[in-house]
């Protein structure tokens, strides 16, 4: 299943802020699971310097995460998939 990664705003000293958003985040990824769309929140990375928070999710499509990221109320600048090693929680190998 693809990884993605939505990029939304976060002041440098709003952590408390990022537990709530994750929150939510895996809140409504269960939520839509149970309903039937696949969506598995895996973690957050906060860049404080440049007030960014990424939240990571596994889906089948972007437009799933865009319904989840809305859904927890995390105002996306945008979201897009995302391909790594498992560093910082981003993605997951790709097979060789």
């Amino acid at each position: 299943m693809p990884s993605y990664l939505v990029e939304t705003y976060l002041a440098r000293g709003d952590a408390g802020e990022r537990s709530a958003r994750e929150g939510r985040a895996r809140s409504a990824a269960e939520g839509l699971t149970r309903e039937g769309t696949r969506v598995r929140f895996v973690g957050s990375t906060h860049v404080p310097e440049d007030e960014l928070c990424f939240f990571v999710f596994d889906a089948e499509s972007a437009r799933d995460v865009v319904l989840v990221a809305g859904e927890a109320r995390l105002e996306a600048l945008r979201v897009v998939e995302a391909v790594g090693s498992g560093v910082a929680g981003v993605g997951r190998p790709e097979p060789s």
